[in-house]
């Protein structure tokens, strides 16, 4: 005889409450063993507690009722498994920027923030090969990763010879409105004769030149709003600010094809007097 489960002690003995496990009925993510058609109520079988825990340990990790839906699916161990190690991937990067959050608010708390070396530079207009696109700002991170990797293998083609680092151009309405048009460039010494090699996101445009108050950051990407807050002090300070979109170049310290070996030159431009 088939032993059957109220809700009421199914939840007992998977510390989920009867409301959750109702909602994951509603929702097709764990399903009674048997309803009765009269009352309604829902009843389990012993074999689905050891379910409804791993059920209850992937939302207490965040993972979406879609994917927890995909995971108690899945057709086979292999399916279930790569759902599950993709989500601990996530959660290994959401760890680590928690981790590196921690650390740089520890450095604002512990460390004076307005140090800093500034120099002024007249930077001159350069050919570049460049990516210009719309970016919302929750996508720049990989965006910028996915657009220096294709200048690079635009660059190793032969076709152009770089003149300079890597640089980018962020407008104004991309700090106030978290999106805008970015431009992710490479240096070049001179406009090829032939850009028929070139891939269809990247074209050849001419950098405009600047006069910048330069300040290098060296460390964490979550620390660069630190060395943004303390140039942006030093223009207001001298009423030197000029209209243009703000300027980075990243200045590599070790292989130029790693793109997170770097230092970050931000470039706030100037008037000419500033």
């Amino acid at each position: 005889m088939t032993t059957l489960l109220s809700i009421g002690d199914f939840s007992r003995m998977t510390y989920l409450s009867v409301k959750a496990l109702r909602h994951y009925h509603d929702v097709g993510v764990l399903e009674p063993a048997q309803i009765d058609a009269s009352s309604g109520y829902r009843f389990y079988l012993p074999n689905q507690v050891g379910m409804a825990q791993m059920i209850r340990r992937l939302r207490d990790l965040g993972m979406p009722l879609e994917e927890v839906r995909t995971i108690v699916s899945a057709p086979d161990v292999e399916s279930r498994d790569a759902t599950l190690v993709a989500h601990l991937r996530r959660m290994e990067a959401q760890l680590a920027e928690t981790q590196q959050s921690v650390a740089s608010l520890r450095t604002l708390l512990q460390e004076p923030g307005d140090a800093l070396d500034v120099t002024t530079r007249f930077i001159d207009e350069t050919a570049a090969l460049s990516i210009i696109e719309h970016v919302r700002g929750e996508d720049a991170v990989a965006w910028w990763m996915g657009a220096f990797t294709l200048l690079h293998d635009a660059v190793k083609s032969g076709i152009v010879e770089r003149s300079g680092p890597d640089g980018a151009l962020f407008p104004a309405e991309f700090f106030e409105v978290e999106e805008g048009e970015i431009t992710a460039f490479v240096p070049v010494t001179a406009r090829p004769a032939d850009v028929s090699g070139l891939p269809s996101r990247v074209q050849i445009d001419v950098v405009p030149e600047i006069t910048a108050a330069v300040a290098v950051h060296d460390g964490p990407f979550g620390d660069l709003d630190r060395t943004y807050g303390a140039l942006g002090r030093w223009v207001l300070e001298r009423s030197a600010g000029a209209a243009g979109p703000i300027r980075e170049y990243y200045v590599p310290t070790g292989d130029p094809d790693d793109l997170l070996a770097h230092t970050t030159e931000v470039c706030w431009p100037i008037s000419p007097s500033g």
